[in-house]
């Protein structure tokens, strides 16, 4: 009984709640939140700093954040199995009407198959689409000094301008994906 409950979509500000008390958290122990900044140290763990000076840092002051990193990918795997709900996504006929105009075709999953399955994701198109946007997000997240949960969750409770201004281009990249070039690529 208690499990179909927990399968449930919960409330939005139950996140909201959950984020708030986690940068409280951080805040009050002195650590910023950021999620690319774990690749940084795996690189560094496994001794990438011997070559490149920006990995050349003590990676175990960010073992805390690898941790968290760890506890999402446990989380993610609890949410898509154990709390897996097998009712189909309930999505306003207009975002299917939406997805159907740039070519994908709605299952029913969080994650449409015909951009997230298998199938797409070992066509040439698809190999093309993972390099170029796992590029542009690395790319991205270092040349605007962190990754958007960083500078958007981080960032912004810590009022810093340049996260503001990090957003902002977060915002308006995804609108210009969204309305330019994704009706380009599918």
């Amino acid at each position: 009984m208690m499990l179909e409950i927990l399968k449930q979509p919960w409330p939005w500000y139950v996140s909201g709640v959950a984020i708030a008390f986690i940068m409280i958290l951080l805040l009050f122990f002195g650590k910023s939140f950021g999620f690319s900044s774990n690749l940084r140290t795996m690189c560094s763990m496994a001794g990438a700093g011997k070559k490149v000076k920006f990995f050349d840092f003590d990676w175990k002051s960010q073992q805390w954040n690898l941790l968290f990193l760890v506890g999402s990918v446990i989380g993610g795997i609890i949410a898509s199995t154990i709390l897996k709900n097998d009712e189909p996504l309930a999505l306003s006929a207009s975002t299917i009407q939406d997805l159907k105009q740039l070519g994908i075709a709605f299952d029913g999953q969080l994650n449409p198959s015909h951009i997230f399955g298998l199938e797409f994701a070992t066509s040439f198109k698809g190999i093309l689409i993972l390099l170029i946007g796992g590029f542009l997000v690395g790319f991205g997240s270092r040349y605007a000094g962190g990754c958007t949960s960083g500078h958007a969750i981080s960032g912004l409770s810590n009022l810093q301008i340049p996260s503001l201004v990090a957003v902002i281009g977060f915002f308006i990249g995804g609108l210009a994906m969204t309305y330019f070039i994704l009706p380009l690529i599918f």
